[in-house]
Order: structure tokens, then sequence, then C-alpha cells
């Protein structure tokens, strides 16, 4: 073999070798997107480069973001999420709802009610179990909390109800932390907001020292709600559990709604309900697996 025969077969061999498999499955609650990843014996490294190159729609997967399923010495899992632009967040509603539904239906246990770690604390999932698959899930979202320290926001008073600017004019605002940041805003006519710009602008205001999702609602009775999110690092997506619940409370705290609300998001509806007893919201929903597959990609 000549010598450049060898260099050829030793560079293409080093190339092989940085080539690296990752099995995926993809999965939606309400239409938000995932890309989850069994992480339960080894994690892929670079994990942010890795969310934005399978999260892309047209050169990667395409989802909202990315998901790993990992153990935990707290919990019976462990939730890690990137958003499509590689930023990490604490907590995904629609996520969590899709980990329930995969852990279960693919024999990680057999548990119907089984606890979650998350950046933003630990969650707990009960499965709605149809035919030895899980069809919805119930998440104890936790205690909201207006706090500026929790949201966080640039304040030293509650955000209820406040005005805020956008290249539209004043929109009043309610800022909610549900583990992660969301400045929730009513209108009288969804169909009338542009989303993309305003959502974009209130997401990188200020008063959001680490950005916040941004939810627009339109409240169609006292238990009835239209949304549309714009979720920071990922754009307007179809749901949002999180955001759902913020709305949710902050509709009640400016007596908009009542504590038990069916939303519609354009992906779907979900059951919001903040209990009065103990003051966690629970949020109720399907989980759907898309498809599963493998992703290829030089590490």
């Amino acid at each position: 073999m000549s010598n450049i025969l060898i260099i050829f077969a030793a560079k293409l061999q080093q190339r092989l070798l940085r080539i690296m498999s990752i099995k995926f499955t993809k999965m939606h609650g309400a239409g938000n997107d995932y890309i989850y990843l069994n992480a339960m014996n080894s994690c892929p490294p670079d994990l942010q480069k890795l969310a934005i190159e399978m999260s892309d729609r047209h050169k990667g997967v395409g989802s909202d973001g990315l998901i790993l399923i990992m153990p935990s010495e707290i919990a019976d899992f462990r939730m890690r999420m990137f958003n499509a632009d590689g930023s990490e967040g604490k907590m995904c509603g629609n996520g969590s709802r899709c980990v329930g539904k995969y852990v279960f239906d693919n024999g990680l246990t057999t548990k119907r009610f089984i606890t979650l770690e998350t950046l933003a604390g630990v969650r707990t999932l009960s499965l709605d179990v149809v035919d030895g698959k899980v069809n919805e899930v119930t998440v104890d979202m936790g205690v909201p909390s207006l706090a500026p320290a929790d949201v966080p926001i640039v304040s030293e008073t509650e955000m209820i109800k406040v005005p805020v600017a956008t290249s539209a004019g004043e929109m009043v605002m309610t800022a909610v932390s549900m583990g992660n940041p969301h400045g929730v805003v009513f209108v009288k006519n969804l169909d009338e907001i542009d989303v993309h710009k305003i959502g974009r602008e209130l997401e990188l205001n200020p008063i959001f020292p680490q950005k916040a999702n941004i939810e627009f609602a339109q409240i169609l009775s006292s238990d009835e709600i239209r949304m549309r999110v714009w979720e920071r690092g990922s754009g307007e997506t179809l749901a949002c559990g999180t955001g759902a619940c913020a709305t949710v409370v902050a509709g009640f705290l400016t007596g908009s709604c009542s504590r038990s609300v069916t939303m519609h998001l354009l992906g779907g509806d979900l059951k919001i309900e903040w209990n009065t007893k103990n003051d966690h919201v629970y949020m109720t929903g399907g989980a759907v697996t898309v498809f599963e597959g493998e992703y290829f990609t030089n590490d």
C-alpha cells in the first residue's frame, strides 16, 4: 500500500472514530416537542452544542430543545433540559410529562407515582396508564412565587399588573415564577398580537435579568383561557406547561379567572388547578411518542 493510501486510511479511521451515534426519542406534550435521551448510564459531551444541532428543524431532528433522563440521588429520576439555543432551563412542564411516559413505557419503572429531580426542585408525577402505556400525566408543579428575587425581576416589589413599554404600546404584565421566570400579559384579542415581535422584546426587557418566558392570554370565561407563548431561548412554541400554570396564577390574582382552568394552546389543551389547600399548582395533559431514531454527530 502506498504512503498516500496509508495516510488516507488513517485519516478516515480517525474521522470514523470521532463520529458519535446517539439514540433518541422524539416526544411532545400539547405540541411542545423535545428530543429525549436516555442518559441513565452515560451522557454525551457538550450538551449545549448537541441541543443546538439536534433541535435545528432544517439540519437536525427538529425540536424545541433537548431533554436528558438521568439517575438521581434524591428522586426516582433526574431531568436536564436545554432550549433550542443551547441554554439550560430549570424546568419544563410539558417535558416532565413526557419523561413520565418515557420511563414507564420503556420499562425504567413500574411506578404510577414517580418523583423527578429538576433544577427547580423535585416534582411529583402521577401517571394515567391505559393498556400498559401512559396516556396522561398530572404534574405537581409546586408553589408559585411572585417574589422579585424568585422570578427574578429587577424590582423591590412584586410585579402585578404593571405597565411595560413595547413597540406596540404599553402592555400590562404580571411576573410569576414556576421555577422559571414568566411575564404574563392579558389581551382582549389574541389574534391581534404580534407574538414574535413583542414576545422577543419582552423576553429581553431589562426587568428580567435572566430573560423570561412571555405568555399572551385571552380570557374566554372564568375557567377557560386561550394562550400563546414566547419561550426564552426557543421562540414561539405550541405550548408551555409552566407558562400555562403561571397564567392561571396571574389570572386568579388579578381577578380574571378561577383557580381551575382549561388552557387552550396552539398544540392542545392543558388542565391547570391552583390548589387552595397546599397552594401547589397541578397540571394535567397528554404525552405522545412521535418516533425513535439515531443521530450521528462529531464529538
